[in-house]
């Protein structure tokens, strides 16, 4: 009998196909066709780390249990690495079939040092002698004995593996790991042509100024994927922040995933890089061209070229705020919602900055998940503690990849008198909440920003996400409510709005569902809209199953995975699957049920996935206001009116591009959406030009 479910990992796989998709159009401009092949290498690169690491280690200790698809962990591997392989050959044959030859055609040449000019290939020298050499440290192969241990080869990074011979004819094996220190490409502009040689290839040409009196017999590159997907023990750990110290350093030396060859490399070294990688045959991807695509990223921002780079969009500010005036007026008046990044994300920044400034203010409360490199949040905090503020930071070290960061930043912020709580035992915090309290003539007043996306002023302008600045008493009791919960460990009760999960959420969500199938049975309007990341929640899924077989219409805007199956099967009749992929990144989750006309509207930090609905501390926020309610609903719609980068998810999981159909005109989600929030803007900075505002003299007039 067929599972009424899609494989969680295949899903994955042909969400990245989209994004490839994206890479492969000959209408998008040259440069981001290049952006989107990047990113489809980037996602792959986290897949493999943790996805196909998780998979592994339950195949290395004899797992035969089952995915909601009736897949085992061996059955799902084999599935991936056949369907990666596929996705693989199709990354080159776009990069060397069409991209390169374009890129060259626009004065952009990725070159080796062989194919150079004299004169470029002089200049490329100096360079690397400059600027590279110095920053190399080859290692030597030796006999692994107690004197000399074996080699832990550095997980996602280059290595070129050279065969040496002296002059006596003597061989051996070095590597040269290149690191993040050096520079993945060299560059170098003549004549109007901007030269491009990937570093890889510039140590392999020039190997004899690492190697002085030896020659090279053979090289080639590869670079390994280790294991990521390791958690700490939770249960024993006495010092959490200790512990995670651990984890950060067993992903160093955990076990291979894949490793990436270039398939021009010589086949020489292939058993020896495999046996140093501790690898097996079947983990080999050899590789028709340059490893690591995702750092070609960096190419897609190339200066200059602007005539090959998409149009850029700009962050729009809101019209609901008059800039001109305390932050805290502006969200007294009325709740403000902001849609990232077509409202700029300054009005959540200046919450804070003034917050850590104002007189008034007493106290600040704030979950961090993922925040920027250079993070103007993090100095406010900073700056409110060092002003006398009681600052209060969750900093949730357990976000993957972010540790070491996340660490770094709780320990600055600790330093500066900030009280610092770790996440919460057993669960990830992935909630997105700020509180400052302040003290008013009324008394104390909470505000609050509740949103979808993380505090990260850097993403906030290339991911869609959904912010709700409120200074409602009932907001703040919530907020309240569950920043004592998750520092203080007290019980969490009923909340009057504001919904967390594991505790609330999910059951809240599978009675609205169940809610909506009721009245459809009645005879009633009944429908549900929603957008999300992910949906893999069995729960969730049987629930709209069974609320499809009763008449509810159900349309789903899902970015990435999706495990329920659409098609004609009576499960499936009423349920609507679109996936939109384009220069943002979607990542707003919104949910609407229509309820008989009551149109309850939520925004929300979770995914429809049993690991943010029963795993993590997450944030289900209902939006009260009936003009914000009638700004989330335009969004919905706006997704299911795309036929310009709309994907409609198909029943085996795969997806077919949506076009405009007779004579419906083209319509593309995002770009509707950035030109409403200039347009407003636009209206609303004409407005304040031509209208002249009363002064009121004070006494000092």
């Amino acid at each position: 009998m067929p599972s009424n479910y899609i494989n969680r990992e295949l899903s994955w796989i042909e969400f990245n196909q989209r994004v490839l998709s994206e890479g492969q159009r000959h209408d998008k401009a040259l440069l981001e066709r290049l952006k989107f092949l990047a990113i489809s290498a980037s996602n792959m690169d986290e897949f493999f780390q943790v996805r196909v690491g998780g998979l592994t280690l339950l195949k290395s200790a004899g797992s035969r249990k089952k995915d909601i698809a009736g897949m085992t962990p061996t059955q799902q591997l084999t599935a991936i690495r056949k369907r990666i392989k596929t996705q693989v050959s199709e990354q080159y044959t776009l990069l060397n079939e069409e991209l390169l030859p374009e890129l060259e055609h626009n004065g952009i040449k990725i070159s080796t040092p062989k194919k150079l000019p004299k004169h470029i290939k002089e200049q490329v020298f100096q360079r690397f002698e400059d600027n590279i050499f110095p920053l190399l440290t080859p290692l030597s192969c030796q006999e692994v004995d107690e004197t000399h241990p074996a080699l832990t080869l550095p997980a996602m990074t280059l290595v070129v593996a050279c065969l040496m011979r002296d002059e006596n004819l003597s061989e051996r094996l070095a590597l040269i790991p290149i690191t993040e220190s050096v520079d993945r490409f060299i560059q170098v502009e003549d004549l109007g042509i901007q030269y491009v040689i990937p570093v890889e290839d510039a140590i392999a040409s020039f190997a004899g100024t690492i190697f002085p009196g030896e020659s090279i017999r053979a090289h080639t590159v590869f670079r390994i994927t280790r294991n990521g997907d390791i958690a700490v023990q939770e249960e024993d750990a006495i010092d959490l922040a200790g512990e995670m110290e651990e984890v950060l350093s067993a992903r160093k030396t955990s076990n291979t995933v894949r490793v990436e060859m270039s398939a021009t490399g010589s086949r020489l070294l292939e058993k020896e890089v495999l046996n140093l990688a501790q690898a097996k045959s079947d983990q080999i991807f050899r590789i028709n061209g340059p490893l690591c695509l995702s750092d070609f990223m960096q190419l897609a921002f190339i200066s200059g070229f602007e005539d090959l780079k998409a149009p850029s969009w700009e962050p729009q500010p809101s019209t609901s705020i008059d800039f001109q005036n305390s932050i805290f007026d502006e969200i007294s008046k009325n709740d403000i919602l902001l849609y990232h990044p077509y409202h700029s994300f300054d009005p959540v920044l200046r919450l804070l900055e003034e917050a850590a400034s104002d007189e008034q203010v007493l106290a600040i409360k704030q979950v961090l998940y993922r925040t920027a490199k250079h993070s103007r949040i993090i100095d406010a905090l900073i700056r409110a503690a060092e002003n006398g503020k009681q600052v209060t930071v969750l900093v949730e070290i357990k976000a993957r990849f972010d540790e070491a960061r996340n660490l770094h930043r709780a320990e600055e912020l600790q330093k500066a008198g900030v009280q610092i709580v770790y996440g919460v035992k057993g669960l990830k915090t992935h909630a997105k909440i700020t509180l400052v309290v302040r003290k008013e003539t009324s008394g104390l007043r909470r505000y609050c920003h509740l949103g979808t996306g993380n505090y990260n002023e850097s993403t906030a302008r290339l991911y869609t996400d959904v912010s709700l600045l409120t200074a409602k008493s009932s907001f703040g009791a919530d907020a309240s409510l569950v920043f004592n919960a998750i520092t203080g460990r007290s019980k969490l009760l009923q909340p009057r709005h504001i919904l967390p999960a594991p505790t609330h959420m999910k059951k809240r969500l599978l009675e609205l569902i169940a809610s909506e199938a009721s009245r459809a049975k009645s005879g009633e309007k009944a429908f549900i809209t929603a957008k999300v990341n992910s949906l893999q929640d069995k729960d969730i899924i049987d629930a709209l199953y069974k609320a499809s077989k009763a008449g509810v219409k159900i349309k789903l805007n899902i970015r990435g995975i999706c495990c329920l199956k659409t098609g004609s099967r009576k499960e499936a009749k009423n349920i609507e699957v679109v996936s939109v992929i384009d220069y943002y990144l979607e990542h707003a989750r919104i949910f609407q049920f229509h309820q008989g006309g009551d149109n309850l509207l939520f925004i929300s930090s979770a995914d429809w996935m049993t690991r943010n609905l029963e795993k993590r501390v997450e944030l289900m926020v209902p939006i009260i206001d009936k003009n914000l309610k009638s700004q989330l609903i335009d969004i919905l719609e706006a997704a299911f009116k795309d036929n310009q980068q709309a994907h409609r998810i198909l029943e085996d999981g795969s997806s077919s591009r949506i076009t405009p159909k007779g004579k419906n005109s083209a319509f593309r989600m995002q770009e509707y959406l950035q030109k409403k929030a200039a347009k407003a803007a636009k209206a609303k900075s004409y407005m304040r030009t031509t209208t002249f505002e009363p002064h009121t003299p004070t006494e000092e007039d």
